[in-house]
């Protein structure tokens, strides 16, 4: 018999850390400057990219889930330190994004497939699509799976794997068919919305920041009002 109780809360959780996860990524807005940088590859390269940055998304989606906030309590690190330093990461890509011309992805020297291979992890998969807000965001819903009783924690557990997957097959979705979504809104329509995200990247940013101080000057002024 499925405890109700267990079922709404795994479906609770699930849709919390997906829309949260699923809002910072963006992955139909970064599928953008994913085909800008890729541009010189072929369709079946560019599919077998998305489907190897959205392997690599899920481990480091899982890790941050259920490591991350360990890996915080051993080197000191507050959660708050950790959203004001991922969110000036994140800004400080949206603005760069922002701020840059436009111009042609060209493609390198040698067409073999060594390059694609080392371009799946670092810089597409880390920073472009699973950055540090992601990241950030990750832990803080570990942490928060970490103060469940125990009756709930595997279904918690459970949960945060079915979240990281769904995120991982919306960015292999949206970056598997980011050329045909390009192509139909062309070119000018592909540099606003590449502007667009820039923009939305660094508004994003801006609010990870503020909930950091927000969160860090809530004991202060607590205290304060004693």
């Amino acid at each position: 018999m499925i405890d109700g109780f267990l079922v709404a809360k795994a479906l609770s959780f699930w849709l919390f850390g997906f829309s949260t996860l699923l809002s910072i990524i963006n992955p139909l807005g970064v599928a953008f400057i994913f085909h800008d940088m890729t541009r010189w590859l072929t369709p079946r390269e560019r599919s077998r990219l998305a489907r190897q940055i959205a392997i690599n998304s899920f481990i480091v989606l899982v890790v941050a889930l259920f490591l991350g906030s360990r890996v915080l309590s051993f080197f000191g690190i507050s959660l708050e330190a950790l959203r004001i330093g991922g969110g000036l990461a994140v800004a400080a890509s949206g603005w760069v994004m922002l701020r840059a011309p436009p111009e042609e992805t060209k493609a390198p020297a040698a067409m073999d497939t060594a390059p694609i291979e080392r371009m799946a992890f670092f810089p597409l998969t880390l920073p472009l699509t699973t950055g540090p807000g992601s990241i950030a965001a990750s832990i803080a819903l570990g942490a928060e799976r970490g103060t469940e009783s125990q009756g709930v924690l595997m279904v918690s557990a459970l949960s945060s794997l079915f979240v990281a997957a769904s995120v991982a097959v919306c960015i292999w979705l949206a970056y598997a068919y980011s050329e045909a979504i390009a192509r139909r809104i062309g070119p000018q329509g592909t540099l606003v919305a590449t502007k667009l995200t820039a923009f939305l990247l660094l508004c994003i940013g801006c609010q990870i920041i503020l909930t950091g101080v927000t969160d860090a000057l809530r004991p202060l002024i607590a205290a304060g009002a004693r």
